[in-house]
């Protein structure tokens, strides 16, 4: 394939699964000798981006203000001087900052690649992600999302590339792995005791579910199990409310004392070696469940509601895991089946598991190459 050059539109480069995907191909697109550029209005992972390899052209195309289209005219002529092979937007505004800058560039224009990274509220508006001549769905459940709210796409243009993470990254660890579960007990007491580790991670907002984990907790202890459980990401000083909130069920139900609520770790693949069973019990179908795929690499059993990219990811790779979506009862039932003890077992490195080569940050960079590839030939 002749050298591309190919621009990536997002709102800013600050965090997020958006960002994070947007760097990685910037990295894939360097590496096999093409030229990439990012055009958003910045943020702390600029540099990231431009060691890679990469550049950055500031424009800020993500405002929701109408003044944003005036970002239209430079971003056509960012395009044309630069001779744009692909343009590959990621984000609605600056979609159709993008779709309306390319309207004006005549039949020699870039190729334009959508990537629908949610399951947004369908409408006019959403509508713009499934405009591209290649619209690329993060999951089966995004792309038969776009089918059903936009069923004038045509299924020919829409390609299935799930995200994927760096396995060296997410090592297998044993089960148990008691330095790891010493390690979280050293720096949060409430974690200590022999009984079984239960993970939520994710950001303190109602949607992950942490209720519905206290409330799981508070069976297995009811139960008879010494259960502890972890949640980091949920306590967030923007947040002091729902915390509070958080913290009250769970003096209500008597297990404060067996409760962490904690900033996010940079440690994740530490704390999923930690814990005996992974939780992701957010109560809005996501487009996809990457905390799913990160917890299976190293090893350990993940149990979550059977909806959106959660429950397709559970179906193909742990179908005990998925759960009836709200069902309390089903969801004590099946945390007591996969915490059920195994003394055969105990202490041995899990096998890697079979299925998870597709889910690799690799095979996701390539997939999205040969996207490009498609539409440059």
């Amino acid at each position: 394939m002749r050298r591309l050059t190919v621009v990536q539109l997002l709102p800013a480069l600050e965090s997020g699964g958006v960002e994070r995907s947007t760097l990685e191909i910037a990295q894939a697109l360097v590496e096999a000798g093409h030229r990439a550029l990012v055009v958003s209005a910045g943020g702390r992972l600029v540099p990231r981006l431009q060691a890679s390899g990469a550049e950055h052209v500031r424009l800020d195309i993500g405002r929701k203000s109408l003044s944003t289209l005036r970002q239209v005219r430079p971003l056509r002529a960012l395009l044309r001087d630069e001779h744009a092979d692909i343009v590959h937007v990621r984000s609605r505004l600056p979609a159709w900052v993008g779709v309306l800058a390319l309207r004006g560039m005549g039949a020699d224009r870039p190729r334009l690649v959508s990537t629908v990274h949610g399951l947004n509220s369908p409408s006019r508006y959403s509508a713009v992600m499934a405009r591209g001549e290649r619209v690329v769905c993060v999951s089966d459940t995004v792309r038969d999302y776009v089918l059903r709210h936009y069923p004038r796409t045509d299924p020919g243009r829409l390609r299935v590339i799930p995200r994927g993470i760096e396995p060296a990254m997410f090592p297998p660890a044993p089960l148990p792995d008691r330095d790891a579960r010493a390690w979280a007990a050293a720096w949060h007491p409430a974690l200590g005791g022999d009984g079984p580790l239960l993970l939520l991670p994710g950001r303190g907002t109602r949607l992950k579910g942490h209720a519905d984990a206290l409330r799981l907790l508070a069976g297995l202890r009811t139960g008879g199990s010494d259960a502890r459980l972890w949640m980091p990401g949920a306590r967030d000083p923007a947040r002091a409310a729902y915390v509070a909130e958080l913290e009250t069920l769970a003096r209500e139900l008597g297990i404060d004392d067996a409760l962490a609520l904690t900033p996010p770790t940079d440690e994740i693949a530490r704390a999923y070696a930690a814990s005996d069973l992974v939780l992701q019990l957010s109560r809005k179908p996501e487009a996809f469940g990457r905390t799913v795929v990160e917890a299976l690499s190293c090893g350990r059993p993940v149990l979550g509601w059977a909806h959106g990219g959660v429950g397709e990811l559970l179906r193909e790779l742990q179908p005990a895991g998925a759960v009836e979506p709200f069902d309390a009862d089903a969801l004590l039932a099946r945390a007591g089946e996969l915490l059920a003890p195994l003394p055969a077992a105990a202490g041995t490195m899990p096998a890697p598991h079979p299925l998870l080569a597709r889910y690799t940050l690799c095979a996701m960079q390539q997939a999205t190459l040969a996207v490009y590839a498609e539409l440059a030939d």
